[in-house]
């Protein structure tokens, strides 16, 4: 009797649903692994614009931000935990290892003035606009 392994997502066919699961197999099949790629979004408001990036399990210690050029760079490394040396993974999904994430900005931001904050494994870098970037209100004059 052969077995046939069951993928709910393929009940209802999707051509890429069925692309991504051949790639997956094929990368499990060929032992390799995706590397760590942090979820990142990025909000534009009147004044700022806000990019925060999902990071669990990471300290402020293991990453790093840079702005160069209008591109912002969030780098670091999530470490593998070494706490099971004995025995055999039953199941490992979870990903480590270096990853950087470049986002080009769409307005000029004052570098002098960009902050960061760190809570809960979430990064918020705040970078206000810059002078020449934020919308002017224009008088209309009255001939």
């Amino acid at each position: 009797m052969t077995l046939i392994r069951r993928n709910p997502r393929l009940e209802v066919w999707d051509p890429f649903a069925s692309l991504t699961e051949l790639h997956n197999e094929v990368n499990r099949l060929a032992g390799f692994r995706a590397g760590y790629t942090p979820a990142v979004d990025v909000v534009v408001d009147k004044d700022n614009v806000v990019a925060k990036a999902d990071l669990p399990g990471l300290t402020k210690d293991d990453v790093t931000v840079t702005l160069e050029d209008n591109y912002l760079t969030i780098k670091g490394e999530k470490k593998n935990e070494t706490e099971h040396q004995e025995g055999d993974y039953f199941v490992s999904e979870r990903v480590y290892g270096s990853f950087a994430r470049t986002i080009e900005l769409p307005v000029p931001v004052d570098a002098k003035k960009i902050e960061a904050h760190f809570k809960d494994g979430v990064l918020r870098v705040t970078l206000p606009k810059s002078e020449e970037a934020k919308p002017k209100q224009i008088d209309i004059k009255v001939d």
